[in-house]
């Protein structure tokens, strides 16, 4: 406990405040889980994942690699979680039928998650650029995922426009831009090498000499952008389920 309040009090605030409100949305989107029809089960599990993965930082053994790279793979198994929740939400909306139920999604989600895991403990432990490349797949299917949900949200929107909780997926569709352009911009990072994960690992393993100097507006600019819209996207995702848990009372 000690250490976990240690880590609390060494975290940057953005983060901090970043993780507080995917936490809120994580414990309603549970709640919508557990509370409301089937249809809701994909999208509240994968928010729930979601603040799971962004928590990681906060908790004492974080320096271990193997759960550092569990930590990415929870992030990409939440997002297409998220993505088949609303395809499915659409699918409903069209049809006003929805397959399977709670239990098969929550048992599917945890043998995914098992088997992610079984993978990591039979292979070699993951060097740094190892786990960078984690991230920078993550980041990747998140930023093409992300594009996807918004259209997924403008056809849910333009399906139920006249009913109480449309204006609901409005927030979700701003939800999906802020996480876009928070992605984005660290993907950004990632595949010209001016990461920080990617300097570290320069530093430690090569004698290469980076040209992030040469650059170093456009980082400090796709950094700083990085940093607000990650915390524009914990925030709007807190009010997002906050303002559908009103529209659902």
């Amino acid at each position: 406990m000690e250490k976990f309040f240690e880590l609390l009090t060494q975290m940057n605030p953005f983060d901090l405040v970043q993780v507080i409100f995917w936490g809120l949305a994580g414990a309603i989107s549970f709640y919508f889980s557990l509370g409301n029809a089937r249809v809701w089960t994909s999208i509240s599990i994968g928010f729930f994942l979601i603040f799971l993965s962004q928590a990681y930082g906060i908790n004492p053994w974080a320096h271990y690699q193997k759960l550092t790279a569990f930590h990415y793979i929870i992030g990409t198994v939440a997002i297409m979680t998220i993505t088949h929740g609303f395809l499915e939400y659409y699918v409903f909306c069209r049809t006003f039928e929805i397959s399977g139920n709670k239990l098969v999604v929550y048992l599917s989600t945890l043998g995914v998650v098992a088997i992610s895991g079984f993978f990591l403990i039979i292979n070699p432990t993951p060097s740094p650029n190892t786990i960078r490349n984690f991230k920078m797949v993550e980041n990747a299917i998140w930023v093409f995922l992300c594009v996807m949900n918004i259209e997924i949200v403008r056809k849910i929107y333009a399906a139920i426009k006249d009913s109480d909780i449309s204006k609901g997926f409005i927030a979700f569709g701003i939800v999906f831009l802020c996480i876009f352009v928070w992605r984005g911009s660290d993907l950004y990072l990632q595949i010209f090498q001016w990461d920080k994960d990617w300097q570290d690992i320069i530093a430690i393993m090569t004698e290469e000499t980076s040209d992030i100097e040469e650059y170093i507006v456009r980082v400090q600019l796709s950094q700083d952008v990085s940093r607000y819209a990650g915390l524009l996207s914990g925030v709007s995702v807190g009010g997002a389920f906050m303002y559908m848990y009103r529209l659902l009372k």
